[in-house]
């Protein structure tokens, strides 16, 4: 649909919007599109730092003609924290534009996307915090499941149950495997109605 760069290119602020969000290559576009069931919606890259924009997606019949903005159903791919091969003037530009997201009465949910094999994070509890579970809903994804063992992959979802103390939905995800994939799909779509 868009990539933003600047808080005057957001689209209008109605309807309803999903952000994906997580460390550097931990898998948010490769989650997006395996959850869209569309492979080359988000750019997926094994390069930590690709995505650089707030990249929005037009769900369903509201995708826009060219030019046109959704007011509608859309998924917006945040940029990666954490390391990432991108300049440190690069990344202050994304303070302004990851605040006014937060301020958007549009942006309704957030998927956290963390590498399952890490565990919750410092920083994926202040994105938490940012996206404030008392306004909106959140689910993190623990992709990568599919490197884990049976054990390692419970271990690992009950760590991070009790590292999220109920502010958020927590599932073990792989895209390559498939795993959790319809769960993940489920929860989206209850956001959207």
């Amino acid at each position: 649909m868009l990539s933003v760069a600047s808080k005057a290119q957001f689209p209008p602020d109605e309807g309803v919007e999903i952000a994906f969000a997580g460390r550097s290559n931990a898998g948010k576009s490769t989650a997006i599109n395996a959850i869209v069931r569309h492979s080359g919606l988000a750019r997926a890259s094994k390069t930590p730092g690709r995505t650089q924009l707030l990249n929005y997606f037009a769900l369903g019949k509201d995708r826009p003609e060219a030019g046109e903005h959704s007011s509608g159903q859309r998924l917006v791919d945040l940029p990666g924290y954490g390391f990432a091969d991108v300049p440190e003037a690069e990344r202050r530009k994304w303070v302004p534009l990851l605040e006014a997201l937060g301020q958007r009465a549009s942006l309704t949910g957030l998927m956290l996307v963390v590498d399952a094999r890490r565990g919750i994070g410092p920083g994926d509890a202040r994105l938490i915090e940012w996206a404030d579970p008392r306004r909106r809903r959140i689910h993190v994804l623990l992709a990568k499941a599919d490197k884990l063992t049976r054990n390692e992959g419970r271990g690992v979802l009950k760590a991070a149950e009790e590292a999220l103390a109920g502010q958020a939905g927590v599932q073990l995800f792989s895209a390559n495997a498939g795993t959790g994939v319809s769960e993940a799909q489920r929860v989206l779509q209850a956001w959207l109605q």
